[in-house]
């Protein structure tokens, strides 16, 4: 099950940008967030496959959705100017951003080699 995330439960499980400079991620699974907007027709596409996603690999890896429209200031930390764009957040590494409504293969693939989650 994907869970639409706020700004402070994005500070408290993924990143904390107010307190630190460089990346520290704060989750206990690699996560993909998925920065969309309710009236975005690629973002609408992609939200079963990410639905699915979760379903099948459960508590190996967290889905987050971000809404761009209610939480602008996500979307400008990360530099959002195009929806959907997914952040790839490995448990340990940077983090990768990919843009556009990627097929099921692909984000698969991302998660495989990003994330190094496989199902």
């Amino acid at each position: 099950m994907t869970e639409n995330l706020t700004k402070a439960a994005f500070l408290e499980k993924v990143f904390n940008f107010e307190e630190n400079k460089e990346w520290k991620f704060e989750g206990k699974r690699p996560a993909l967030i998925d920065f969309y907007a309710d009236w975005c027709g690629p973002c609408k596409m992609i939200a079963p496959v990410l639905e699915q996603l979760s379903g099948e690999y459960g508590d190996k890896l967290d889905i987050y959705k971000i809404d761009t429209e209610a939480e602008q200031e996500l979307a400008a930390a990360f530099g959002i100017r195009s929806i959907p764009s997914m952040l790839f957040c490995p448990a340990e590494g940077a983090p990768q951003m990919a843009n556009g409504a990627l097929p099921k293969a692909d984000l698969e693939r991302m998660i495989a080699d990003v994330l190094k989650v496989t199902k």
